[in-house]
Protein backbone atom coordinates (compact mmCIF):
# COMPACT_ATOMS: atom_id res chain seq x y z
CA UNK A 1 0.00 0.00 0.00
CA UNK A 2 2.60 2.33 -1.15
CA UNK A 3 1.95 5.74 -3.25
CA UNK A 4 0.11 4.82 -6.30
CA UNK A 5 -0.16 0.70 -5.14
CA UNK A 6 -3.83 1.48 -6.04
CA UNK A 7 -3.20 1.36 -9.64
CA UNK A 8 -2.39 -2.22 -9.77
CA UNK A 9 -5.18 -2.70 -7.23
CA UNK A 10 -7.87 -1.52 -9.26
CA UNK A 11 -6.91 -3.45 -12.33
CA UNK A 12 -6.88 -6.30 -10.37
CA UNK A 13 -10.23 -5.88 -8.77
CA UNK A 14 -11.57 -5.34 -12.33
CA UNK A 15 -9.98 -8.32 -13.87
CA UNK A 16 -8.95 -10.97 -11.17
CA UNK A 17 -11.32 -10.02 -8.50
CA UNK A 18 -10.66 -13.58 -7.12
CA UNK A 19 -6.84 -13.39 -7.15
CA UNK A 20 -5.28 -13.58 -3.36
CA UNK A 21 -3.54 -9.97 -2.83
CA UNK A 22 -1.05 -10.50 -0.52
CA UNK A 23 -0.04 -7.68 2.14
CA UNK A 24 2.82 -7.64 4.37
CA UNK A 25 1.81 -5.22 6.82
CA UNK A 26 6.07 -4.67 8.73
CA UNK A 27 3.92 -2.91 11.51
CA UNK A 28 6.28 0.14 10.40
CA UNK A 29 3.14 1.96 8.50
CA UNK A 30 2.43 5.26 9.07
CA UNK A 31 -1.17 6.39 9.83
CA UNK A 32 -1.66 8.04 6.44
CA UNK A 33 -0.37 4.22 4.73
CA UNK A 34 -3.31 2.66 7.15
CA UNK A 35 -5.83 5.17 6.43
CA UNK A 36 -5.06 4.87 2.38
CA UNK A 37 -4.75 0.70 2.60
CA UNK A 38 -8.54 0.45 4.33
CA UNK A 39 -10.33 2.94 2.41
CA UNK A 40 -8.88 0.76 -0.90
CA UNK A 41 -9.63 -2.48 0.71
CA UNK A 42 -13.35 -1.23 1.50
CA UNK A 43 -13.10 0.67 -2.18
CA UNK A 44 -12.19 -2.58 -4.58
CA UNK A 45 -13.53 -5.55 -2.31
CA UNK A 46 -10.18 -7.14 -2.87
CA UNK A 47 -9.51 -11.01 -1.30
CA UNK A 48 -7.30 -9.57 1.07
CA UNK A 49 -4.12 -11.98 2.54
CA UNK A 50 -2.72 -9.85 5.50
CA UNK A 51 0.72 -10.85 6.58
CA UNK A 52 2.83 -9.69 9.39
CA UNK A 53 6.20 -10.72 11.28
CA UNK A 54 5.88 -12.87 13.90
CA UNK A 55 7.32 -10.89 16.41
CA UNK A 56 5.54 -7.21 17.33
CA UNK A 57 6.98 -4.25 16.01
CA UNK A 58 7.85 -2.96 19.55
CA UNK A 59 9.36 -6.02 20.45
CA UNK A 60 11.45 -5.88 17.55
CA UNK A 61 12.74 -2.22 18.21
CA UNK A 62 13.72 -3.24 21.73
CA UNK A 63 15.74 -6.45 20.72
CA UNK A 64 17.44 -4.72 17.47
CA UNK A 65 17.47 -1.51 18.86
CA UNK A 66 15.25 0.49 16.64
CA UNK A 67 15.80 0.30 12.88
CA UNK A 68 19.20 -0.98 11.80
CA UNK A 69 21.17 1.13 9.71
CA UNK A 70 20.64 -0.01 6.02
CA UNK A 71 23.47 -1.98 4.68
CA UNK A 72 24.43 -3.91 7.49
CA UNK A 73 23.65 -7.56 8.42
CA UNK A 74 21.39 -6.24 11.00
CA UNK A 75 19.48 -4.49 8.12
CA UNK A 76 19.49 -7.78 6.46
CA UNK A 77 18.34 -9.41 9.35
CA UNK A 78 15.30 -7.05 10.07
CA UNK A 79 14.50 -7.46 6.74
CA UNK A 80 14.11 -10.64 6.82
CA UNK A 81 11.99 -10.35 9.91
CA UNK A 82 9.72 -7.96 8.72
CA UNK A 83 8.98 -8.51 5.14
CA UNK A 84 10.93 -11.37 3.60
CA UNK A 85 9.85 -13.97 6.24
CA UNK A 86 6.08 -12.90 6.32
CA UNK A 87 6.18 -12.79 2.36
CA UNK A 88 7.92 -16.26 2.23
CA UNK A 89 4.95 -17.20 4.76
CA UNK A 90 2.40 -16.03 2.15
CA UNK A 91 3.62 -17.91 -1.06
CA UNK A 92 3.91 -20.69 1.27
CA UNK A 93 0.30 -20.99 2.38
CA UNK A 94 -1.44 -19.93 -0.62
CA UNK A 95 0.87 -21.66 -3.63
CA UNK A 96 0.63 -19.51 -6.53
CA UNK A 97 2.58 -20.38 -9.82
CA UNK A 98 2.57 -16.26 -11.22
CA UNK A 99 3.31 -13.38 -8.73
CA UNK A 100 1.56 -10.30 -10.24
CA UNK A 101 3.86 -7.18 -9.06
CA UNK A 102 3.76 -3.63 -9.50
CA UNK A 103 6.72 -2.66 -10.33
CA UNK A 104 7.76 -0.59 -12.89
CA UNK A 105 10.86 0.39 -14.87
CA UNK A 106 11.27 3.74 -13.89
CA UNK A 107 11.34 2.69 -10.02
CA UNK A 108 14.87 1.61 -9.57
CA UNK A 109 17.78 0.49 -11.78
CA UNK A 110 17.17 -2.94 -10.39
CA UNK A 111 13.75 -3.51 -11.54
CA UNK A 112 14.44 -1.97 -14.19
CA UNK A 113 16.86 -4.87 -15.01
CA UNK A 114 14.00 -7.55 -13.51
CA UNK A 115 12.31 -6.95 -16.71
CA UNK A 116 8.07 -7.53 -16.95
CA UNK A 117 8.24 -11.12 -16.80
CA UNK A 118 10.76 -12.98 -15.21
CA UNK A 119 11.05 -16.14 -12.36
CA UNK A 120 12.14 -15.24 -9.41
CA UNK A 121 14.49 -17.25 -6.97
CA UNK A 122 11.58 -18.94 -5.32
CA UNK A 123 10.80 -20.57 -8.42
CA UNK A 124 7.54 -17.79 -9.15
CA UNK A 125 6.80 -16.52 -12.73
CA UNK A 126 7.13 -12.18 -11.58
CA UNK A 127 4.96 -10.92 -13.76
CA UNK A 128 4.88 -6.90 -13.67
CA UNK A 129 1.57 -5.60 -16.27
CA UNK A 130 2.12 -1.75 -15.37
CA UNK A 131 6.12 -2.48 -16.02
CA UNK A 132 6.22 -0.38 -18.76
CA UNK A 133 4.19 2.98 -17.46
CA UNK A 134 5.59 6.57 -16.83
CA UNK A 135 4.68 7.96 -13.56
CA UNK A 136 2.88 10.28 -15.76
CA UNK A 137 0.26 7.21 -17.04
CA UNK A 138 0.12 6.52 -13.40
CA UNK A 139 -0.82 9.64 -12.28
CA UNK A 140 -3.56 10.05 -15.11
CA UNK A 141 -4.63 6.24 -14.33
CA UNK A 142 -5.29 7.45 -10.62
CA UNK A 143 -6.84 10.90 -11.28
CA UNK A 144 -9.08 9.11 -13.68
CA UNK A 145 -10.36 6.40 -11.61
CA UNK A 146 -10.11 8.95 -8.39
CA UNK A 147 -7.84 6.38 -6.64
CA UNK A 148 -6.13 7.36 -3.38
CA UNK A 149 -2.57 7.39 -2.27
CA UNK A 150 -0.26 7.37 0.38
CA UNK A 151 1.11 10.94 0.84
CA UNK A 152 3.06 10.06 4.09
CA UNK A 153 5.02 6.87 3.62
CA UNK A 154 7.83 4.93 4.75
CA UNK A 155 8.87 1.40 4.64
CA UNK A 156 11.94 0.72 6.88
CA UNK A 157 13.25 -2.04 4.95
CA UNK A 158 13.94 0.21 1.89
CA UNK A 159 14.63 3.48 4.40
CA UNK A 160 16.24 5.37 1.44
CA UNK A 161 14.74 6.43 -1.78
CA UNK A 162 15.61 4.22 -4.70
CA UNK A 163 16.39 1.26 -2.44
CA UNK A 164 15.15 -2.20 -2.98
CA UNK A 165 12.83 -3.64 0.10
CA UNK A 166 14.02 -7.29 -0.54
CA UNK A 167 11.28 -9.07 -1.83
CA UNK A 168 12.35 -8.43 -5.96
CA UNK A 169 16.09 -9.41 -4.72
CA UNK A 170 15.84 -12.83 -4.65
CA UNK A 171 16.97 -14.24 -7.70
Amino acid sequence: FGPNSAVMLHLISLYAPDVPVVWVDHGYNLRDTYIVAEEIMQRLSLNMKIYSPLITTERLNVLMDGIPLVDTPEHDQFTQRVKLEPFDRAINEISPSIWLTGIRAEDTAHRKDVGQVSYDGRGLLRVSPIFSWTDDDITNYMSQHDLPSCTDYFDPTKAEEGRECGLHTIE
